[in-house]
């Protein structure tokens, strides 16, 4: 099985030749983004060259793929893989007509609470290594299901382990025994001061039933005031302030997004937030999809994410993701394979290099490199032939790991 952890990096320069299609998803190439007889140089963990097959330079090492096709590793925004327990009744609740609601994640925080650190540990690691099987190069987790601060800590230790980027989530449901204003005063102070050397993120669920808008703003403008970059959980269950409110504050996302108005969708188009929408949790919780063919036409930024969880998208499939995204949200491949890759990386604020480290999402020079090949012959075969097991091999930060 392929694990997150990486190997000894290669020595040299390695070859990927013999590419019979290359989704770059490179922004600076426009309508060449896409080559075929294409290859592609990895030295020191980056790309260092991409072009046409026959112009390849000489390196150290070569391996054909042999006419398959080849895209960016899937960088998948926003995911819950801090979990224990199982919801699986809840789930085929819901597939009997109940709807979705947010007080099933009280469930999953006992769960998880009761789970000792070694077996919490496992758990995520394996879903961090299936997520990297099926092609993921670049993950997001989150907390939120510990809501002590304990447990949250505990939660931020274990994901900045398994994944990327990490992002607090205290701010994803009340606890019982505690009201409201006193837990959020908790998930603004020592719960704030205790994570933050473990995460990059913070987030809040903006949401009936979870956090109301004032509350999520005091949430979001306490962990802005401590240096975190901000994303929203808003606009699921239906109409509300999540969008306007991580647009004001200028989050890098705001996600689920299934319920917008037309000054939502413009208010997007007109700014920096990412719309992230999550296909495989809009057909677990039978929920409006997501307006993503709307959102892209009004020129907004669409990242498409797993949100991998225990309740409502148990999956790391970002192939079924992304072939959802196409059969049934009406994306094209090329607008899909983009969301999942590039959007991803913007929605994460690494579409450009930061910190001293690389750029992810799309295949260029001086990126990471980060590669998925497909057993086809076209990214088309990823809606074509949806749910098949189409990853062939994987490059991440340019070692082979699959």
């Amino acid at each position: 099985m392929i694990t997150r952890e990486k190997p000894e990096r290669n020595t040299g320069s390695e070859l990927v030749t013999g590419i019979g299609e290359l989704l770059t998803v490179d922004p600076a190439r426009g309508e060449e983004s896409v080559l075929h007889d294409a290859a592609l140089v990895v030295e020191d963990g980056l790309i260092a060259w991409v072009g046409h097959a026959d112009q390849a330079p000489a390196a150290d090492r070569a391996v054909d793929v042999e006419g398959r096709a080849a895209l960016p590793g899937w960088v998948d925004s926003h995911t819950h893989l801090v979990f224990a327990g199982d919801r699986s009744g809840e789930f085929a609740a819901r597939m009997a007509g109940q709807d979705y609601q947010a007080g099933g994640i009280g469930v999953t925080t006992r769960a998880t609470r009761e789970a000792d650190d070694q077996t919490l540990r496992e758990l995520v690691a394996e879903r961090a290594a299936g997520a990297a099987a099926g092609g993921t190069t670049y993950l997001e987790t989150k907390t939120g299901y510990g809501l002590t601060v304990p447990e949250e800590l505990r939660a931020a230790r274990i994901a900045a382990e398994a994944a990327d980027e990490v992002t607090y989530l205290g701010a994803h449901l009340v606890p019982e025994g505690i009201t409201a204003e006193d837990y959020v005063d908790l998930v603004c102070g020592s719960m704030l001061d205790a994570v933050v050397p473990f995460v990059q993120w913070a987030d809040v669920f903006c949401e009936r039933g979870a956090f109301t808008p004032e509350q999520s703003r005091r949430v979001l403008e306490a962990c802005r005031d401590a240096g975190l970059g901000l994303r929203v959980h808003g606009n699921q269950l239906g109409h509300g302030q999540g969008v306007a409110l991580a647009v004001e504050l200028g989050a890098a996302s705001v996600d689920h997004c299934n319920f917008l108005s037309d000054h939502d969708i413009a208010a997007l188009a007109g700014s920096a937030t990412v719309a992230t929408v999550l296909p495989a949790c809009d057909l677990s919780t039978r929920a409006p999809l997501a307006p993503a063919r709307q959102l892209l036409d009004a020129g907004a930024t669409v990242a498409i994410a797993s949100n991998c969880n225990p309740g409502t998208s148990y999956t790391t499939a970002m192939n079924f993701c992304v072939a959802t995204a196409v059969l049934q949200m009406g994306l094209s491949v090329e607008e899909a394979v983009r969301a999942a890759t590039l959007g991803g990386a913007q929605a994460l604020r690494r579409d450009a290099p930061s910190d001293g480290r690389p750029a992810v999402g799309y295949l260029a020079v001086g990126n990471r490199a980060d590669l998925h090949v497909l057993d086809a012959p076209s990214a088309v075969h990823l809606a074509y032939r949806p749910g098949m097991p189409l990853t062939w091999a994987v490059w991440q930060e340019g070692r082979r790991a699959l």
